[in-house]
Parts: structure tokens; sequence; C-alpha cells
């Protein structure tokens, strides 16, 4: 194994330990404290022990980095649509069908492989991974933007901005009946349904399980037995407008998890060969972790839910 590489310093500001550290040096506070949990870190001759210790400025530090350690992923040439790209970070228009990460069942043709490629290792390694900078995810059968981190102080700055919320997240999902009223909103705590491990289900208010969630809904159109809705996520949980959609007895067509289409419109899936929830992350707005310019991306319906409406519409 390589040596790690030593970082040396004085601090110029005081407060919290993780802050300090990364105002002395180009590191991110997450990395930080991943290295202080290792016992990487040193505070003249002291080995720092928390990321919240209180400091003075002027003391002087020590930080050994370890080398990355590698990904047991290979780069693949694979297509990308790519919305935007700068030198801190690129946002994605991923199709349906695409994994996000490498995982059991599917350990190529993943984003990250066609990431690790495109990229050529100048990418977010906030973990201390030699890995993309994955800020968040969409599922393999739902299309549309997805934004990753180029760079540790993008990766921060972007996973700040997920955390309270200021994303700008809006979703078109086509969903079975037409919802009363058209418009409103869904909250319900999120986590793992108690019947099935593999599903996430909406929980009871009474709960200490899962985590808060909130999906603002408004009927855009009215088709056959089905309505087009969009969907802003004030929060971000795993499968939550899947979720939310189907607590409210409207399902998205398609949706083999949560819900089971009525059976006219099962038809109609079959005819078209359409095989996923019909769900598509069309806008994602943020500031830009490195600039503060306002950001505002927007991704056209793909062909096969356009062609899915146009069929219920009749």
């Amino acid at each position: 194994m390589a040596e790690a590489d030593i970082i040396t310093g004085k601090l110029a500001s005081g407060g919290r330990l993780d802050k300090a550290l990364a105002d002395a040096t180009e590191l991110s506070r997450e990395r930080i404290k991943g290295l202080i949990a290792a016992g990487a870190v040193t505070i003249g001759k002291t080995l720092a022990r928390s990321a919240s210790a209180k400091v003075q400025g002027e003391e002087r530090f020590a930080i050994a980095l370890p080398p990355p350690e590698p990904l047991a992923a290979l780069a693949q040439d694979i297509p990308l649509d790519i919305v935007f790209e700068d030198t801190h970070l690129l946002v994605v228009d991923k199709p349906a069908g695409m994994v996000v990460h490498p995982a059991a069942g599917n350990q190529d043709g993943t984003l990250v492989n066609a990431l690790l490629h495109h990229c050529a290792g100048r990418l977010s390694g906030i973990n201390g991974i030699a890995r993309p900078g994955i800020v968040h995810r969409i599922d393999k059968d739902t299309s549309g933007l997805l934004v990753v981190a180029k760079s540790d102080a993008a990766h921060e700055g972007l996973a700040r901005q997920f955390a309270d919320h200021s994303i700008t997240r809006r979703y078109l999902a086509v969903c079975a009946g037409h919802p009363a009223p058209p418009a409103g909103t869904i909250a319900g705590r999120i986590g793992r349904s108690v019947h099935d491990r593999k599903k996430m289900a909406v929980l009871p208010d009474d709960t200490t399980r899962g985590k808060h969630a909130v999906t603002h809904f408004e009927t855009l159109r009215h088709l056959n037995h089905a309505a087009l809705l969009e969907c802003r996520l004030e929060t971000g949980r795993t499968h939550q407008v899947r979720v939310h959609c189907a607590s409210i007895g409207h399902a998205l067509l398609g949706d083999p998890v949560y819900g089971r289409t009525p059976k006219p419109l099962r038809q109609v899936l079959e005819s078209l060969g359409f095989h996923r929830q019909a769900l598509h992350a069309a806008r994602l707005g943020f500031s830009h972790p490195i600039s503060a310019e306002t950001l505002d991306f927007r991704a056209e319906l793909p062909a096969d839910m356009r062609e899915l409406i146009d069929e219920t519409a009749r």
C-alpha cells in the first residue's frame, strides 16, 4: 500500500475542528470527519477524536491522507446525455433502465461505469474512495435529471442543499385514476414496510421509524382512466413519489412494486411494451456550490412516456 500523504499547517480560525480544518485545507468537512474517525488527524501532539471539538486559531495540525481506495468498477464507454458540465459538476439526463451504482446483478453498464470513463478520474472522492460523487439517486426504471459532483467542495455544497431541502425537484408521473382533489400535498413518514423489507411504505404518524416526507402534486391533464401529474418534492426519500401516490390510491402506471395497474390500462401498457413505472425527473434546480449561480435544468419527457400519454388520451 502506498504511504499516506501528510498535510501540515496552522489553523487560521477557531470553532469546530472539522470546519477549522476545512478552512485551512482543500478538504471537505465530510472528508475530514472520516479522517478524524480513522485516527488520521493530530492537533499539536494530540490525536483528534471529535469533529465537533472546539479549537483555537493558530494551533498546528497534521493530517495523514491515505491514497484513495480503488473502486471495484470498470470505466466503460457508455454514451451519456449530458445537460450541463463544468470543472465542478455535471448534470445528466439518465435513461430508464440504467442503474446508478454497480450492485449485485448490475455490475456494469451503470451510470458510475459511464462516469468513470467520461470524467477519467476528475470526480469527487469525498468518502476517500476513487469513485464518482453521486450526491443523489433516481431509480433504475425512472428517467431524468441527476447531478454529479466532480470535486469534494461541490459534493459537500450539493449535499448541504439536499439536506436543507433547497433543491428544486419536479417529476412528471402518469398515475391510475383521477386524484380528487386534483392538487394537494401528501405528507407521511416513509420507511421500510413491516410486511416486505424490500418495499418502502407510509408509516403511522405515531411511529419514530422512517423519515418525514412531503410531496406536492398537481394534475396537469386528465387521461382515459389515468392522469398526468407534476410532483414537487419537498423532501427526497427512497421511492417517495411512487409510495406517496400509491398511498392515496393512485399508483403510477407500470409500477411493479407499489400498485396494480387497472386491467384496461394494463392492456395499453402491454400493447406499447411499457415495462416501468411512468416517472420522469423533469426539472432540477440548485445553487452552484462554487459560484453560487442559480441553475435550473429541464428534461423533456422520453419517447416511451410521450407515447403512453398519447395512447391513454384517446
